[in-house]
């Protein structure tokens, strides 16, 4: 029997402090079995990760899933391209969304979504110093009212 619900594995919460998200979508990915192991472990990070559409594919490139220890052969590469299963209607449309002047494509999160691993990606626009002084600082008032509340 397959477990219901989600279950995250990682976030990344990087993402949301270097970039402004104008939009999400879930995708699944296509691993390895000792890929599969590492994420039941939440052995991932998403430092320097982004998806890169090529060929009428999206690719996610620079993700690091660590080598699992117990494997028999030889294992995985560590940071190996993986593709992604997106609809040929959705590749199409975030193909020609980062074209545009500033937007990329990474990845958010990742979770087990009835038993498969899935990746949430946000089109994003990268944020200027300014910009995140001020969401700190946003956040700061935030967290005071809260307090005396």
């Amino acid at each position: 029997m397959k477990p219901e619900g989600t279950r995250l594995i990682a976030s990344n919460k990087k993402a949301r402090h270097e970039y402004e998200i104008l939009d999400t979508l879930e995708a699944g990915l296509a691993l390895m079995g000792s890929e599969v192991k590492s994420l039941r472990d939440g052995k991932v990070s998403f430092k320097d990760g982004y998806v890169r559409f090529t060929s009428g594919e999206a690719v996610l490139v620079g993700v690091h899933i660590a080598p699992y220890a117990h494997a028999v052969h030889t294992g995985h590469e560590p940071e190996r391209p993986r593709k992604l299963l997106l609809h040929r209607h959705q590749i199409d449309a975030w193909s020609a969304k980062i074209g545009q002047k500033g937007l990329t494509v990474v990845p958010l999160k990742m979770y087990w979504k009835a038993g498969r691993a899935k990746i949430e990606i946000g089109l994003a626009k990268g944020k200027k110093y300014h910009d995140k002084r001020e969401d700190l600082k946003s956040r700061a008032i935030e967290r005071d009212l809260a307090r005396e509340r």
